[in-house]
């Protein structure tokens, strides 16, 4: 049994983290850090809750420290846990810089320790069925992918760490660095990017609106979010040579964990077929283009969801069974893609991504 400590029980911490880590068979979650409060012991009797980090490190038979403090802690938490010698878990993003997540890494190495970020986005449903689709080469060659992560939140929250301005990034970094994954996942890294990043809101302290183009040699993804969707874009719209993708809706896990606080079973991460996307080809030996045919369509039956194989990856690279579910390294390029987001929003040009690491970093994978 991997004993893990939880440091922080805000939204991430209780919605995401603590339920998941209870979930998998192999992990037990023994301590929360809450500095004012005992939330966490009622929800999970047993556990020990701790004033600190540096009081939780002193139980030497925690392997796994799970950060998921607000943004500003990250590094500092992870430094400390990773110090101590243990395995990490970062919610994201892991830091304000890619020049951070090296250093972090370097510790993590040195000691030969996991660095592993949370980007729990890559077991959304919807993101796993495209995968499949484009595994099976559904649309044809991909030229287009627009991919999109909108809400309606008119008002600045700014009583809310998220949205007060001591972590400026905003939108960009918190929904951003799951869209950019997603990308790097399905295409790798682009040659280019250009963005427009802005505050639209009134009174906004923090970034609320974004559009990054991802340039490849033959293909374009735009990724983009914003507060002010009171009718949301399709998540996704993929345009292929052999047809298109659209699924509207997001993946249920996070509402169902508001709800509930525990991985409720049956069918855990499904979506009602009602929710599924939609594909649209031409007909088998009938080619529509210019003659007047008409294209098929019908649902695309979607890849269930499940965060909890982030966590059983955990596991199993802890006892040395396999690689991390997501590598520290992944972190560090989308911090670098997104650095190169805001040069191109100041310089209002194309940036060309140089990803020929400086020699201290050639090291990562």
């Amino acid at each position: 049994m991997i004993r893990a400590g939880l440091v922080g029980y805000g939204l991430a911490g209780k919605v995401f983290h603590a339920p998941l880590i209870t979930a998998v068979e192999g992990l037990e979650l023994a301590a929360v850090v809450e500095r004012k409060s005992r939330n966490a012991e009622a929800a999970y009797p047993g556990i020990t809750t701790y004033p600190s980090l540096e009081d939780m490190l002193g139980d030497p038979t925690l392997e796994l420290i799970v950060v998921a403090t607000p943004d500003n802690f990250h590094v500092a938490h992870a430094k400390e846990a990773l110090q101590a010698g243990r395995h990490v878990i970062v919610d994201k993003p892991v830091a304000g810089t890619a020049r951070e997540i090296a250093d972090l890494m370097a510790r993590a190495v040195e000691i030969d320790r996991h660095l592993i970020p949370f980007h729990n986005r890559r077991w959304d449903s919807d993101f796993r069925t495209l995968q499949k689709l484009l595994l099976e080469e559904k649309l044809g060659r991909v030229v287009y992918l627009e991919s999109t992560f909108d809400r309606w939140r008119p008002h600045p929250r700014l009583t809310k760490w998220q949205e007060d301005g001591s972590t400026p990034g905003g939108v960009l970094t918190n929904l951003g660095t799951h869209l950019v994954d997603q990308a790097l996942v399905l295409f790798g890294p682009p040659e280019a990017i250009s963005a427009d990043i802005t505050s639209e809101r009134d009174g906004a302290a923090a970034i609320d609106s974004f559009t990054l183009r991802l340039h490849y040699p033959r293909q374009t993804v735009n990724l983009a979010s914003n507060y002010l969707a009171a009718l949301p874009r399709p998540r996704y719209t993929v345009r292929g040579t052999q047809g298109n993708f659209v699924k509207w809706g997001l993946d249920p896990q996070e509402e169902r964990l508001k709800e509930t606080g525990r991985v409720v079973e049956p069918n855990w991460g499904l979506e009602p077929p009602a929710s599924w996307g939609t594909l649209a080809m031409e007909p088998k030996g009938e080619p529509v283009g210019d003659t007047g045919g008409s294209m098929v369509t019908h649902p695309a039956k979607p890849v269930p969801g499940d965060y909890r194989l982030y966590y059983a990856g955990v596991r199993d690279a802890i006892l040395g069974k396999s690689q991390p579910p997501i590598q520290a390294a992944d972190a560090w390029r989308v911090a670098q893609l997104l650095e190169w987001a805001i040069e191109s929003n100041t310089q209002r040009k194309e940036i060309p991504c140089n990803w020929n690491l400086e020699p201290s970093l050639n090291w990562l994978p």
